[in-house]
């Protein structure tokens, strides 16, 4: 098709002109170029004037093969199409027309009709965009997207080497559907239709109508004629067309989840946004739960779970901060590619550890949350559902720190909190300002009567507090504030900060630095004491996070409110493990729980290079294996269930089998000795000789025969017994699979996820068995994909709305 009518073109097409002739008495090769029309109609009629005096019957000997495709009758009476909506997505270069659901193609059907000529905004796929059915756009109202073309399609067409059906443009399909109205009305086909942009359609009958594209200059480098006027297939309404229309998203939604991405623009092996790869969770979730929760859905209990995309890359990235030119001003020319890689994805982890970049990612990350939890409530004003987060890879980190920082006190009171106050409340220069921060106002007449001011105070030891009549608690807050205050004014300076209490003895020999010295301007001897001192301390101490204030997070970092508390906290292919591991955190307390989320669940798939577990910081237990996340259809993998059958079949044959072979060999070969039965009252040792002598030597056979017998039958039903002791016992167990998950849960892993187990390990797919190198990339990217992983949140959500969980029947 020329630009004029391919889906990128919108502008107007004249009224073409339809001529009237016998199609079916010229030979089928004859190209259409060469065919004379019969008759040429004006184009300043309308298209019903120009066909009105114009019959024309066809040969009843055709041999045209467009007829021997279907010459069914026509319907007798004309029935409008009925449009549906599209909408067009920018694909791998290349623009993809997807169909809106019938629930949303309708509303956007009648606020056209019902309209007017005003803008009409109609919000579509969950409301999380909205249309301007006059403008014919679609704009993303969570996140930052260009607006995307609609169309009201109901006229299709496809080429040779098209996979699916493209929509005409609305003026083009008018004009198609004003001229197949005429034929039907006046029984009349095969008509030719041509267009000024050398567009040529003919009509042959009420299932067949083909396009045919104008034919180009012809030099050496173009294919033949008949390749280029290889025409179209041409449909009407989207019911003719295979066209995968998606089913429409329930009104209620029960549970937010606000996902957080990890390293990089890219979320997956196929290098999606964080946009795309949570539509296809969305999907997925979707899907299960019309599987799975088919009965809730039925009883209206169910409706669903809306999750929404938090990016925080573009901010860190982008002309604000200013880190991507001045990385570039540092980076090699060679390997340019690779380099590239590097700065746009890994270097995100490094600035995580930077204190100023932590900061603007913490930032970002809780301002984006907080803005998309208030959009959602103003667009879902009767949401009363809870919230959940995922964290996937570093994005999990950051939550995770998030997390470990906040406030006990209402969401929204911790923000209004957060915004009013001094951003970092060891700033205050008045010692009655700072006595009143901590509580202890009633002390400032004591600390006045001997003129201690702020800085003087700095300089008290505990000694001297006691001197001063000051309590023990008072005192360890006066001590533990003046301890944050040195350590904030020495970071902002610069300086090499030691432990309080724990400073390297000065060197008498050397000049005492200036206690504003930066790290540059030190001394080298003064230095590397200091570097000797730091080493020492690192190796025989661990971080002390209460003296920093902060939760298990940076020391530095002024973490930010959230505006809810969230309900659970799910945590995709995540380093937190290690990262704690590296902060000198070497034990979690198994009474710890997060301040404001009391759930938290560590998912991991077992080849994930980037994984670590949580439980092993908890509890002492070292071979304690994680929970087996169920497949979504249901028990094991096939894989798994053989590969422990023949471990635990290995083992037994080992230990029993093999000894019950030895056994039934010993008595094989042996002669059975028989007992001697006691001695009778009244019969002599003598008689009771003669008697066995008397035995028939028969009997001893008869013995032997029975023991043969018996082993033939052991080893003839042994593989009978195998199958039901092994194989049956694991169908079993995979058909109730609660009872094994009921045996891990019972293990209590301290009350990070309020008692329950945290680790959760997916099951790996059959060819991912082979080698779990070649798979390892592709392990840390799965999650976004895996029904797994979103089954498992969403037995977490409905569990705790009291909604059970149904297996469908395979």
């Amino acid at each position: 098709m020329s630009e004029g009518l391919g889906p990128e073109g919108g502008h107007s097409q004249p009224a073409p002109t339809i001529t009237v002739q016998d199609l079916s008495d010229r030979p089928a090769h004859t190209p259409l170029d060469r065919i004379a029309p019969a008759h040429t109609l004006l184009e300043g009629n309308t298209p019903v004037e120009q066909v009105s005096g114009v019959v024309e019957e066809t040969s009843p000997s055709s041999t045209s093969s467009f007829e021997l495709v279907d010459m069914e009758p026509a319907p007798p009476l004309y029935q409008p199409v009925q449009p549906h909506w599209f909408y067009c997505r920018r694909a791998d270069s290349k623009d993809v027309w997807l169909p809106f659901s019938r629930e949303d193609s309708e509303r956007l059907e009648q606020a056209l009709s019902t309209g007017g000529e005003e803008e009409v905004v109609v919000a579509v796929e969950g409301e999380r965009y909205d249309v301007r059915v006059r403008e014919r756009q679609r704009y993303a109202v969570y996140w930052e997207q260009g607006p995307s073309e609609v169309r009201r399609c109901t006229w299709f067409y496809k080429g040779d080497k098209d996979t699916r059906y493209m929509p005409y443009p609305e003026e083009f399909s008018t004009n198609l559907e004003e001229a197949y109205m005429i034929a039907v009305t006046l029984d009349e086909w095969k008509r030719k239709l041509d267009f000024p942009s050398g567009e040529t359609v003919i009509l042959h009958n009420p299932k067949l109508i083909m396009q045919y594209q104008p034919i180009a200059l012809q030099d050496e480098w173009v294919s033949s004629p008949s390749e280029q006027t290889r025409p179209r297939t041409v449909k009407r309404g989207v019911d003719n067309i295979t066209a995968e229309i998606p089913d429409g998203e329930p009104e209620t939604i029960d549970h937010l989840v606000f996902m957080v991405h990890g390293i990089g623009p890219a979320c997956d092996i196929r290098f999606r946004s964080i946009i795309q790869c949570v539509n296809d969770f969305r999907s997925a979730s979707l899907s299960l739960l019309g599987s799975h929760y088919r009965r809730g859905q039925e009883e209206g209990r169910v409706g669903r779970v809306e999750f929404l995309p938090v990016n925080w890359h573009s901010a860190l990235h982008g002309d604000a901060t200013g880190v991507d030119e001045d990385i570039q001003r540092i980076t090699l020319p060679s390997i340019s590619r690779l380099r590239h890689f590097t700065n746009d994805t890994l270097l995100d982890l490094f600035f995580y550890n930077s204190p100023t970049y932590c900061q603007t990612i913490v930032d970002t990350v809780v301002s984006e949350v907080n803005k998309l939890h208030s959009l959602f409530k103003h667009r879902h004003p009767e949401f009363t559902g809870a919230v959940s987060v995922v964290g996937h890879s570093l994005g999990s980190l950051i939550l995770f720190d998030l997390l470990t920082n906040q406030k006990t006190g209402s969401g929204e009171a911790d923000r209004d909190e957060g915004r009013n106050r001094d951003p970092c409340p060891l700033t205050c220069d008045a010692l009655e300002q700072a006595l009143c921060r901590m509580g202890l106002q009633e002390h400032l007449a004591t600390l006045q009567r001997v003129d201690l001011d702020l800085d003087s105070l700095a300089m008290c030891d505990e000694t001297d507090l006691t001197d001063l009549g000051i309590p023990l608690g008072p005192r360890k807050k006066i001590l533990s504030f003046i301890r944050k205050r040195h350590f904030l004014q020495e970071g902002r300076q610069g300086t090499v900060l030691l432990a309080p209490g724990l400073q390297a003895p000065p060197d008498p020999s050397e000049d005492s630095p200036s206690p504003t010295a930066s790290f540059g301007n030190q001394s080298p001897g003064a230095s590397a004491r200091q570097q000797q001192f730091l080493r020492a301390q690192s190796i025989t101490s661990a971080v002390d996070y209460e003296y920093f204030n902060v939760g298990i997070g940076q020391v530095s970092i002024n973490y930010p409110q959230l505006a809810f508390h969230p309900q659970t906290f799910f945590a995709f292919g995540s380093p937190i493990g290690m990262f704690l591991t590296v902060r000198g955190l070497k034990r979690i307390d198994p009474n710890y729980t997060f301040p404001t989320c009391k759930n938290f669940y560590n998912i991991y798939h077992p080849f994930d290079p980037v994984a670590y577990r949580i439980e092993p910081m908890i509890v002492s237990e070292s071979d304690l294996e994680p929970m087996l996340i169920p497949h979504h259809k249901g028990r094991k993998r096939m894989h798994l269930e053989l590969k422990e059958s023949l471990t635990r079949m290995s083992t037994d044959l080992k230990n029993n089998v093999l000894g019950s072979f030895r056994t039934a060999w010993q008595s094989l070969v042996r002669m059975p000795v028989a007992a001697l039965p006691p001695v009778e009252d009244g019969e002599t040792t003598a008689e009771r000789s003669l008697q066995e002598t008397e035995t028939p030597a028969a009997a001893c056979a008869a013995v032997r025969e029975k023991s043969k017998a018996d082993l033939w039958t052991k080893i003839l039903e042994w593989p009978k017994a195998l199958h039901l002791h092994y194989f049956q016992g694991v169908h079993e167990e995979a058909e109730s699979p609660g009872s094994g998950e009921d045996r891990g849960r019972q293990v209590k892993v301290g009350m990070l996820n309020g008692g329950r187990r945290i680790d959760y390990v997916l099951q790996e797919a059959p060819i991912e068995s082979f080698n779990e190198y070649l798979f390892a990339i592709q392990s840390h990217l799965c999650y976004w994909e895996s029904e797994d992983t979103a089954l498992l949140l969403l037995k977490e959500i409905y569990d705790k709305l009291g909604v059970a969980f149904e297996q469908p029947q395979q």
